[in-house]
């Protein structure tokens, strides 16, 4: 079929979002708008919460970090593995195999009778089948029609196993797929010919897909395809394969990077504007490969009776394709709750044999089941069923369903700490039998409570005067607060940094960065409030961030986790952008300027001589003489929309780069300029991992933040402004309660002060609660169904300024290279009545062997210099480093009993973003600027931007 270049649209409310987005078929499309109503529910699940924590089990269901209860209809099997990212059930219906991430194994064989798993296949020592590579694609594993073969997809190629009788595997053999130059053979969905004997595979980052001869693993033909090729299904003599990236562009397009590959996006929310399915005729060597319009980010294919389903996962559709004429003749929608158009997520599709369509929607927890009786005839709505977290694929074995859940009941995987990490992740498998409507309509109420899905949840102003409140009640409405500040630090649990505080809900065996390491917060925390029930979602900083500006993670992160090898921060990968754009374009939608230094940046350029000691020394100079940097930095973002409104001088991450020098960038910015009304900044020193000790880096973002607050506090501005202190995510540490369970606060003189506040709160309630202060609508249906947290608030100010308390460790303590401008000597002695902080002590003598393989593991991690990135180390590897350092090599990592060198640490197999071989960044496309040149042109009619 012919592709025509679709126009560009200007850029709209996220109200009317649903509407722009909607995918015209060929024939006319029928679009389904499911929609449920519930009784009962006065408030947005945050307020359901109370002071329930993650983890807990109530009559709603057990609380998760997403803002989400869970309690799944039927029978639920946890998986203790890590996540799954596919899963097949073998052609008899007795097991399941479920590729997975995070946990160790990269394969498990689940018996689907006893729902227990039969065989662990991964690279840990103890696995039952040892494996060298342990990354996992996309897409599931596929089985031969007969059940004796099971390919795996994985880096660079395929493992084929032998199934034996009892359904485990044996006969590991790597099927490889050779790296196109820098681009990798991301082995994607694959389905087997009917007689068995060849395997059609997409090969994901080369955009194409191959046929491979099932017994000697020899690439037999290819053919290219559109963009980032995903889902794939065989309907006679034709092969259908969804490219989540869509079309491939052509000169009239706006672009952006994903991969390598430039792909149509807009240049303002960043997302990709195609979703393409490719049809390959088997029968004809040289008939060209053709292409079908569906919607956005088209994930799963499923095939039945002459009929394709399309998971939209993009659009939150489901295309309906008569494959006798290869057209959209029907769009589902998949859009539950009427108060929000976007962020369901269809993942996953089935068609059951007396006609009920079934669609896994992962961000609801939910299975949507519909009645199928033709390509052609209207689908009608039926219900809900409630699943685990993240569902994310879905079958049927005779009259059973099977669902498997990427996220399980969470991070609340065993282990042998006696607390959590976000990384002790779980999956899970839920069966059941479909039950009647009535149940189905009943279930439905259960999922709206669940998620949180009420009536005016999103309430916009009426006109009507109304009086101004810090957190008003309807968006639009007026509030006392013009200036909102987001201060994004990077990683720490509450237990790490507040446990020591013993008015809170804390653990002091567990407070690596008390009061003596961290004396702003602690005076912040005093002086505003403490919050000792709120939770990060993500589980690293590619979710982290996601989750803060996009209030979500999309799918095609998620997905990624099994190799992270297209992309890990999707900041330069259009394909982790969501359509409804941003928390910066909400704003700036809603009429309010934005200020970003840093935040979501991609690209960072430093001059000769820019080591962390001499940016140390330029603050210095900055603080006491007032002049300019000696040494200016150049940070940027691939996304046009967000270079327009950010300061390049203030960098991003990399710990080569004091936060005492962006302090000083920002604080030069700010008396020159003022703020905007939304502020975004990246504080990102408490990470660890740079030239000095992790207790000199936690300390110096303390008190970079604790002077940020002092400068605003002691400013015009401060009677008008709210800060918001959040982590990305508290992947870099344990805490008592729940790996999630981050340190939060909220600074103004409209805060509540002194006191202790144990509600349910998270990223997705900070955000829906600057959305409301600033006026912005809601981006999705995880920031719409969240309750501002208008508890946090008082209405009668307390306009008294924070002081920053000097620091009390050395923020110089570490360096095997002392500044020049001297070594930091603390401000303030330490607080007798805390732990003292740690300093960096030469190990014992027992332990200098291993301390030493610890530097030389840490020079490998991309912590610093240009190419620095968070997260590329080993989560466990990084924790129990940051562990032993900051009890000086005395004290094994809890739950041990001895000190580790960096391989023998539990999960040091688990792969990470670390372990991919290239990044491939962005090449300049149409509209595009190169990322290391921002414009310095204001956009017309944009009064957020200042140069």
């Amino acid at each position: 079929m012919q592709v025509t270049r679709r126009r560009r649209v200007p850029r709209e409310h996220p109200a009317l979002l649903g509407r722009r987005m909607g995918r015209r078929a060929t024939l006319a499309t029928a679009c389904i708008t499911a929609v449920a109503v519930a009784t009962g529910t006065a408030f947005a699940t945050t307020h359901q919460f109370g002071t329930d924590q993650v983890g807990q089990v109530t009559v709603n269901g057990q609380v998760i970090s997403s803002d989400q209860y869970i309690a799944p209809y039927g029978t639920r099997s946890v998986v203790n593995d890590g996540k799954i990212m596919g899963s097949r059930v073998s052609p008899d219906g007795a097991h399941l195999a479920a590729a997975l991430a995070d946990g160790g194994a990269s394969l498990v064989i689940v018996d689907l009778k006893t729902g227990q798993v039969q065989q662990r296949v991964g690279t840990a020592k103890a696995d039952d089948l040892h494996l060298s590579d342990g990354s996992v694609g996309q897409e599931a594993p596929a089985y031969s029609p007969d059940g004796k073969q099971l390919w795996l997809g994985q880096l660079d190629g395929y493992t084929r196993f032998t199934v034996n009788a009892d359904g485990t595997l044996a006969n590991p053999v790597k099927v490889a797929i050779p790296a196109d130059g820098a681009k990798h053979a991301l082995a994607s969905g694959a389905v087997f010919s009917a007689d068995g004997s060849t395997v059609y595979a997409a090969v994901n980052g080369q955009n194409r897909v191959v046929a491979i001869d099932a017994a000697s693993g020899t690439v037999k033909q290819s053919w290219t395809v559109g963009n980032a090729p995903r889902g794939i299904a065989q309907v006679g003599h034709k092969l259908y394969v969804g490219n989540e990236g869509g079309r491939p562009a052509t000169e009239d397009d706006d672009t952006l990077n994903s991969y390598g590959t430039q792909v149509p996006a807009d240049q303002d929310t960043g997302a990709t504007t195609s979703g393409t399915v490719s049809v390959i005729d088997l029968g004809d060597a040289s008939a060209a490969v053709g292409s079908i319009d569906v919607g956005l980010h088209p994930t799963a294919l499923y095939a039945k009776n002459g009929v394709l389903f399309v998971a939209d996962t993009g659009s939150d559709t489901v295309s309906v394709v008569d494959t006798a004429h290869d057209r959209v003749v029907q769009t589902v929608s998949t859009k539950p709750w009427p108060e929000a158009s976007v962020g369901y997520e269809p993942t996953a599709v089935t068609l059951t044999d007396d006609g009920r369509l079934l669609v896994t929607l992962g961000r609801a927890d939910a299975v949507a089941v519909y009645r199928f009786t033709g390509a052609q005839e209207p689908v009608s709505y039926v219900g809900l069923l409630p699943t685990d977290y993240f569902p994310a694929e879905i079958t049927t074995v005779g009259s059973k369903v099977v669902v498997s859940n990427t996220r399980g009941i969470d991070a609340r995987r065993p282990n042998a700490t006696g607390a959590h990490n976000t990384h002790d992740t779980t999956s899970s498998i839920t069966q059941f039998t479909l039950p009647g409507d009535r149940e189905i309509r009943d279930q439905t109420a259960k999922v709206f409570q669940q998620n949180g899905w009420t009536d005016g949840a999103v309430r916009t102003a009426d006109h009507k005067k109304a009086k101004p409140a810090p957190v008003p009640a309807r968006i639009g409405d007026p509030s006392p607060i013009k200036h909102v500040f987001m201060i994004v630090k990077e990683n720490r649990t509450y237990d790490q940094l507040f446990g020591d505080i013993a008015k809170g809900n804390g653990d002091p065996k567990l407070a690596q960065f008390g009061a003596n390491v961290t004396p702003n917060q602690h005076a912040l925390a005093q002086q505003f409030g403490l919050y000792d029930n709120t939770y990060d979602i993500g589980t690293n900083s590619a979710e982290g961030h996601n989750w803060l500006m996009q209030a979500d993670n999309p799918e095609y992160t998620e997905s990624s986790a099994g190799e992270y090898q297209r992309s890990y921060d999707t900041e330069d990968d259009a394909l982790g952008h969501q359509r409804s754009g941003f928390l910066w374009t909400g704003a700036q939608a809603a009429g309010t300027d934005v200020r970003d230094f840093g935040e979501f940046h991609q690209f960072l350029t430093k001059p000769d001589g820019a080591s962390w000691q001499n940016l140390y020394c330029d603050a210095k100079t900055m603080d006491a003489t007032g002049q300019d940097t000696a040494y200016p930095l150049n940070s940027s973002s691939p996304i046009p929309s967000l270079n327009d409104v950010s300061v390049p001088g203030f960098p991003k991450f990399d710990l080569d780069v004091p936060d005492q020098y962006r302090y000083q960038i920002w604080k030069q910015d700010f008396e020159q300029n003022g703020p905007a009304g939304l502020n975004m900044l990246w504080l990102s020193s408490d990470h660890t991992g740079g030239p000095a000790g992790p207790a000199a880096q936690v300390a110096d973002n303390d008190l970079a933040v604790g002077k940020i607050v002092d400068e605003i506090s002691h400013s015009e501005y401060w009677k008008d402004s709210a800060i918001f202190v959040v982590e990305d995510d508290s992947q870099a540490g344990l805490d008592h309660v729940d790996g999630h369970r981050a340190p939060i606060q909220v600074i103004s003189p409209w805060a509540q002060h002194g006191t202790v506040d144990s509600r349910y709160y998270s990223q997705i309630t900070m955000v829906r609660t600057i959305e409301q202060i600033l006026g912005i609508h809601p981006m999705n249906q995880k920031d719409s169904a969240a309750s501002p947290m208008t508890t946090a608030f008082t209405d009668k100010p307390d306009f008294t300024p924070f002081t920053a308390v000097p620091n009390r460790t050395s923020l110089t303590d570490g360096l095997k290279t002392p500044p020049s401008c001297g070594v930091d000597v603390p401000g303030a002695v330490q607080d007798r009545a805390a732990a003292p902080a740690p300093t960096t002590v030469a190990p014992p003598a027992a332990e200098q062997g291993v301390a030493a393989q610890w530097d030389s593991w840490k020079s490998k991690q991309r912590l610093t210099g240009p190419n620095a990135a968070p997260d590329r180390a080993n989560p466990a590897q990084m924790n129990h480093l940051t562990w032993y350092q900051t009890h000086n090599w005395t004290a094994p990592y809890p739950g041990e009993s001895e000190i580790h060198a960096p391989n023998d640490v539990p999960g040091a197999y688990i792969p990470s973003a670390g372990h991919a071989l290239g990044h491939l960044t962005a090449t300049p496309g149409r509209l595009r600027r190169h990322p290391d040149c921002p414009d310095p042109r204001p956009r017309p009619g944009n009064p957020s931007v200042r140069r």
